[in-house]
């Protein structure tokens, strides 16, 4: 019999306010996503995440997990290091890579039986180039968990909907993450009052330009038609997609080594 999914306590003031933002909301699909990951070995890119101790508590469920962030320094998760120091929920801890998102090169080839992602493809100049990357740490059959915010609910709120062509243009020209092309819209249009930490528009400006170090900024915006189109091009095979007032999560499965669009 399945465990009952523990409450989960709060322990950061990042922790508390997912909790608020969410109001306890639980995915309702959520036993389909705990299966791919039940007792495996998997990698998150961008974690650990509160939303999965909380709206998709998945880390209960994991046999092990490993980590990627970009930076020994970030914003989100202060200071860490590479070694045996992803520690994701309670006492369950596993390996800590420092590396670029669609750079996972110190990662041999179909590795993890699945990749969670949480808020974290959006700050990605590259993000085709992301996916293609993940792929590749993924086993056969593995599964992706995909979670992108939902504009409707945050900041990106004014923005327009990036094109899939615009997505695929930065892929075939190799974009790199310190690329500051939507930085112009970016500034027109961000929701500043939605976004308390990056103060009035000349703080906002000055961090922005710095996005390379801090990667704060939401390059694209998505709806699940993009997040669709991104998935069928790199070749993962869609279980589901389910839309919330604040995300969209995708479930997807890779079916084959390598994908006849992407390479």
């Amino acid at each position: 019999m399945r465990q009952p999914i523990k409450e989960f306590a709060p322990k950061s003031a990042v922790d508390l306010l997912f909790i608020l933002k969410y109001a306890r909301w639980r995915l309702p699909l959520r036993q389909k996503y705990q299966s791919i990951v039940e007792n495996k070995y998997g990698i998150e890119v961008g974690g650990p995440s509160t939303l999965f101790k909380t709206v998709l508590p998945l880390y209960q469920s994991i046999g092990g997990l490993d980590g990627v962030n970009f930076s020994a320094d970030t914003i989100w998760e202060g200071r860490i290091k590479a070694g045996e120091d992803f520690n994701y929920y309670g006492n369950k801890s596993g390996r800590q890579y420092i590396a670029e998102a669609t750079d996972l090169s110190e990662i041999a080839t179909a590795r993890y039986d699945f990749l969670l992602s949480s808020n974290c493809l959006e700050h990605l100049a590259n993000p085709i180039k992301g996916l293609v990357e993940w792929k590749r740490v993924i086993k056969v059959d593995g599964g992706l968990i995909l979670v992108l915010p939902n504009k409707r609910s945050n900041f990106d709120r004014r923005r327009p909907i990036t094109k899939f062509e615009h997505l695929l243009d930065d892929f075939t020209s190799d974009v790199g993450e310190d690329d500051l092309t939507h930085l112009d819209e970016i500034l027109a249009l961000h929701d500043l009052p939605m976004d308390p930490p990056a103060g009035d528009l000349e703080h906002f400006r000055e961090r922005s330009l710095k996005n390379f170090q801090n990667r704060t900024l939401h390059h694209h915006v998505f709806d699940i038609q993009l997040i669709t189109q991104m998935l069928n091009y790199v070749g993962f095979e869609i279980l589901d997609m389910t839309t919330t007032r604040t995300d969209f999560f995708a479930l997807a499965r890779k079916n084959f080594e390598d994908s006849p669009n992407a390479g």
